[in-house]
């Protein structure tokens, strides 16, 4: 069908061998930031160089996850797109699920989604650093979900004979994606407040949050602005970046949650050392880095829900877009349930002063 004058002309996708003569063009620039440049997901890049040092391998967590855990210490990363987790630390006590998945070592600590791990790839090249390896795990998307590099500590040979054995003999070095997702705006029910603000009052388990919200078709960002105080509280932008300075500032423990549709990781214990640079405030511990975009943080919500161990708070911060970038709880494990710090912290952040109905739109 013709183009009409209406309609934008798409540029063809780059050829692998194209995607190829720009990596090595472009040898400077991280990988997301050149699938940007050239209109592609970073698993184009990645996949045009299968059979050049990268290897298609089996994504399935229950085949993958088994392997890793036999690595011994290597860095975990799972990202979205406002910031990025790094663990280091050994995976172990994998817990199998069709649904849901868990790895639940003391330092690595993930929530995995199989549904969503569906491109799979060891990598390993050369460079002036000197050899570089690394397992990447994508979405039917190409988005990224999940990471694993070596450290020092790694079982080099054992990572040699995972990847001969996860190998999957696909030799395409190109890739039939799914269309993007687009973000979920939030869904309120300003008429189901009333209903919403009971059945949260019931609640005795976090889990149990977002069953109740879709049951009453509203997603959670759209829930926290149906429901407001005392359950949910509209903090001021800056109060994501004020907890992490507050919690590095008082040894605070904390649990520090970054997903993505296929992977939540989770940090445990304190922060010490912020660094910010430009847009991003980084955490950068011998064991755990976080890098963040600030100025992605749109909407933060200080959330309390019911358990039957006590209330659970947790500060949660939202994209422009609606998009969950990350999720600030008080460190609760089992026979350690003291959060009186971290609580002490919350109700010190700023509030979001004259805000209005905020069913339709975004705080502020």
């Amino acid at each position: 069908m013709a183009r009409t004058a209406f309609q934008t002309p798409v540029s063809p996708k780059p050829t692998a061998a194209e995607i190829r003569a720009a990596l090595a063009e472009n040898t400077g620039l991280r990988a997301r930031d050149l699938a940007t440049k050239l209109g592609i997901t970073e698993v184009d890049l990645v996949a045009a160089q299968v059979g050049q040092g990268t290897t298609r391998i089996a994504a399935s967590p229950d085949i993958l996850m088994p392997a890793v855990c036999a690595l011994g210490e290597v860095m975990a990363l799972t990202r979205n797109d406002s910031v990025v987790h790094e663990r280091t630390g050994t995976y172990a006590y994998w817990h199998p699920g069709s649904h849901a998945a868990m790895i639940l070592g003391p330092e690595i600590d993930l929530r995995i989604f199989p549904a969503h791990w569906v491109h799979a790839f060891a990598t390993s090249s050369d460079s002036v650093t000197g050899p570089s390896r690394s397992l990447q795990v994508f979405d039917a998307t190409g988005q990224a979900v999940h990471k694993v590099y070596p450290r020092e500590g790694t079982n080099l040979a054992a990572w040699d004979n995972a990847v001969a054995e996860l190998a999957t003999g696909e030799a395409s070095d190109t890739l039939e994606l799914s269309p993007p997702v687009a973000p979920e705006s939030a869904k309120s029910r300003p008429e189901k407040a009333e209903e919403l603000r009971a059945a949260w009052a019931r609640m005795t388990d976090t889990h149990q949050f977002l069953r109740l919200v879709s049951r009453m078709k509203m997603n959670r960002l759209g829930a926290y602005r149906t429901a407001r105080a005392p359950f949910a509280v509209p903090l001021a932008p800056e109060a994501l970046n004020a907890a992490l300075i507050a919690c590095a500032a008082g040894a605070v423990p904390l649990m520090l949650f970054v997903g993505n549709r296929g992977c939540i990781q989770i940090h445990s214990g304190t922060i010490s050392h912020l660094k910010e640079m430009g847009p991003w405030q980084n955490v950068l511990d011998p064991r755990f880095n976080l890098h963040l975009r600030l100025d992605r943080v749109a909407e933060v919500w200080l959330v309390e829900k019911p358990t039957r161990r006590g209330p659970a708070r947790s500060i949660e911060a939202f994209t422009a877009e609606g998009d969950l970038i990350l999720q600030l709880f008080g460190h609760r494990k089992e026979g350690q349930e003291d959060t009186a710090a971290f609580d002490r912290m919350c109700e010190a952040l700023p509030r979001l002063g004259g805000h209005g109905d905020l069913s339709d739109g975004p705080v502020g």
